[in-house]
């Protein structure tokens, strides 16, 4: 497995990325976008792209918030996000810098390029989709489904997963209602699949002591936790057409 972290710039900004491969495939391969937490890029993010590189994908885990740039506590991560968001255009420049990257690299195949996001990642990676980016998919973690962009059939390039907890206080029902039928609606090909027991942040491991050391509802959910990632990893062989 090649590892490595790979610098750019973004505005004169400095930002970090986390690149993995397996160096054993010959030739090039579809590429996986991975878009972190709103606690910014960590060893989970990390993981999750090795995982998807040992599968036979490219993947990339790209920066949001900018080199060595992070937070341990949900205040800190709420003011980093929210930094972010309200960046007018930040997010779509600094999502575009990793997809250019990825789709000049030397393993994958240009224009084969999908995002997964977990949480904050989710609702960015689904923005990316709405704004009609060409990625020929998008896989969402746990992810805020709510949006001010306004589409209209045609617009959405990729096609979509949205794997959520049906505890998840964060991504209430309602929410999800209004996302199937603003995909429906627009006439994305789309699916929604909902784990009736899981709460926010159901993928990742540390969400359980997270959610018990700042009194917030995070849990991981073992079993939710696997399903959507062996759904997403044969989303991605489908789209890919492996």
């Amino acid at each position: 497995m090649h590892t490595e972290e790979i610098e750019y710039t973004v505005d004169g900004e400095s930002f970090t990325g986390y690149l993995a491969y397996d160096e054993t495939i010959e030739g090039k391969r579809p590429a996986i976008l991975l878009v972190h937490e709103w606690w910014g890029m960590n060893d989970f993010t990390k993981e999750e792209a090795e995982r998807l590189a040992a599968e036979g994908f490219t993947a990339f885990a790209l920066d949001m918030y900018g080199t060595g740039v992070g937070a341990d506590n949900p205040t800190d991560a709420a003011a980093l996000m929210n930094k972010t968001i309200e960046n007018e255009g930040a997010p779509l420049k600094r999502f575009q810098a990793a997809l250019d990257l990825i789709n000049n690299h030397e393993t994958v195949l240009e224009g084969e390029v999908a995002a997964q996001g977990y949480c904050f990642g989710g609702a960015v990676a689904l923005t990316m989709a709405r704004l009609g980016l060409p990625l020929k998919g998008v896989v969402s973690f746990h992810g805020d489904l709510q949006t001010e962009v306004q589409i209209k059939p045609g617009d959405v390039k990729a096609q979509i997963q949205v794997y959520t907890g049906g505890d998840d206080d964060m991504i209430p029902a309602e929410q999800v209602a209004n996302f199937v039928t603003e995909m429906q609606t627009a006439g994305v090909r789309f699916d929604v699949i909902s784990y009736p027991d899981a709460k926010h942040g159901f993928t990742n491991p540390a969400a359980t002591g997270r959610g018990e050391k700042f009194g917030i509802p995070l849990a991981y959910n073992e079993d939710a936790a696997n399903d959507a990632y062996e759904g997403a990893v044969n989303f991605y062989n489908r789209i890919f057409g492996l």
